[in-house]
C-alpha cells in the first residue's frame, strides 16, 4: 500500500470539495489508505477548515449511491462500521438478516465486545435489546448467544467431549423426529474452533453426513443460514466471505449491501486470502467479477479495495 503525506492529501481533497467533487481524487485518497491513515485524514481535514467540521457530511453531499456508501464506510473504524451496519439492518424497512449473520457469525469475542460498546455509545440502547426486539424464535436466541462473546477461544481439544458433542448434535437432529436446535446452539456457539473441527470429524463418522448437509436437512430460513455461517467461518473464514461475495454478484442483479459490507470490512483483514479462495472456488478472480458486475466510480473504488 502506498504512503503519502496525510496533511497534503487532506488539503488536496478539500480543494476538490470546494470547487466540485472530483471522485477520482476521493477514491485515490481514501481507498489507498489504511484505516489509521483515514482517521488522520479526518483530523487533518478539521484542522484545515479551522473548525470542527466532519468530512463525512461533506462527502455525503458530494457523492451519491453506492460510491457514497463505500466512502462513508471507509471513514469509520471497524467496530463503528459494524455497529452502523447492524443498526441499518435492524432499523431499516424490514430486518436484513444477512447483515446480522455475516457480522455476528464471523467476529471474534473482542470484536463483538467492541461493536456492542460502540453501538451503545452511538445509539443509547443496547445491541442485544434491539436484536431481541427485531428478531424471534431460535434465530434470536442464536444471535443473542453470539452477542455474549462467550466462545472459548483457547486451542484445547477435549477428545472425549468432542465425541460426546458430535453424538449430542446427531441425536438432536438426524437421529430423532424433529430437531432440538438448543443442542446445536450449545455446541456451535460456545466451543472453540479446534474443538469444533474435531466435532465435525466425529459427526461425519457417526452420521455419515457432513455437518453442513445435516443443517440444511434439519433447518430452514435464517436459522439454517446462521448455523451454516458459524460452521463455515470456523472451517475457513476467507472461503465463507468469498462465497458471500460470489453469491452477491452472480446471476441477474447485484446485492450491493453485501458486496459493499464485505469489501469495506475485510479490505485490511483478509482480502488477499478471500481473493485466493474466490479464485480457487469459482475459477475466476474476484477482480474480474467486480469489474464485470459494477460500473463507474463504484467499480473503481471496489477494485481499489480488491487490488489486482
Amino acid at each position: 500500500m502506498q504512503h503519502y503525506n496525510v496533511k497534503v492529501y487532506s488539503n488536496v481533497s478539500l480543494g476538490c470539495f470546494l470547487i466540485g467533487t472530483d471522485e477520482a481524487v476521493v477514491i485515490e485518497v481514501l481507498a489507498r489508505r489504511t484505516i489509521a491513515q483515514r482517521q488522520r485524514i479526518k483530523e487533518a481535514y478539521k484542522l484545515t477548515v479551522g473548525k470542527i467540521v466532519s468530512i463525512g457530511p461533506i462527502l455525503n453531499v458530494c457523492l451519491t449511491g453506492n460510491t457514497e456508501k463505500v466512502v462513508l464506510g471507509l471513514l469509520m473504524i471497524a467496530p463503528k462500521y459494524d455497529a452502523y451496519e447492524l443498526r441499518t439492518a435492524i432499523k431499516g424497512s424490514g430486518t436484513e438478516e444477512a447483515a446480522l449473520i455475516d457480522i455476528l457469525a464471523s467476529r471474534t469475542n473482542a470484536e463483538i465486545r467492541a461493536i456492542t460498546e460502540v453501538y451503545m455509545k452511538e445509539h443509547g440502547t443496547s445491541l442485544e435489546d434491539d436484536i431481541e426486539a427485531d428478531t424471534s424464535g431460535m434465530f434470536k436466541r442464536v444471535l443473542v448467544s453470539l452477542l455474549t462473546a462467550g466462545r472459548d477461544e483457547s486451542n484445547t481439544v477435549n477428545e472425549t467431549q468432542a465425541v460426546q458433542d458430535a453424538k449430542d448434535i446427531y441425536e438432536a437432529g438426524e437421529a430423532c423426529w424433529g430437531t432440538d436446535e438448543v443442542k446445536f446452539l450449545t455446541v456451535l456457539c460456545v466451543r472453540n474452533r479446534n474443538h469444533l473441527l474435531r466435532v465435525f470429524e466425529e459427526y461425519q463418522k457417526i452420521s455419515g453426513r457432513d455437518i453442513e448437509d445435516s443443517i440444511k436437512r434439519e433447518m430452514s430460513g435464517s436459522l439454517e443460514d446462521v448455523f451454516l455461517a458459524i460452521v463455515k467461518c470456523l472451517r475457513n473464514k476467507p472461503a465463507f466471505f468469498a462465497e458471500r461475495l460470489y453469491k452477491s454478484m452472480k446471476g441477474l442483479g447485484t446485492t450491493d449491501s453485501i458486496l459493499i459490507r464485505i469489501m469495506v470490512a475485510r479490505a485490511e483483514i483478509d482480502m488477499l486470502d478471500i481473493k485466493t479462495e474466490f479464485s480457487k472456488a469459482y475459477g475466476k478472480t474476484l477482480h474480474s467479477f467486480i469489474n464485470g458486475d459494477s460500473s463507474g466510480d463504484y467499480r473503481k473504488i471496489l477494485l481499489e479495495l480488491c487490488g489486482e
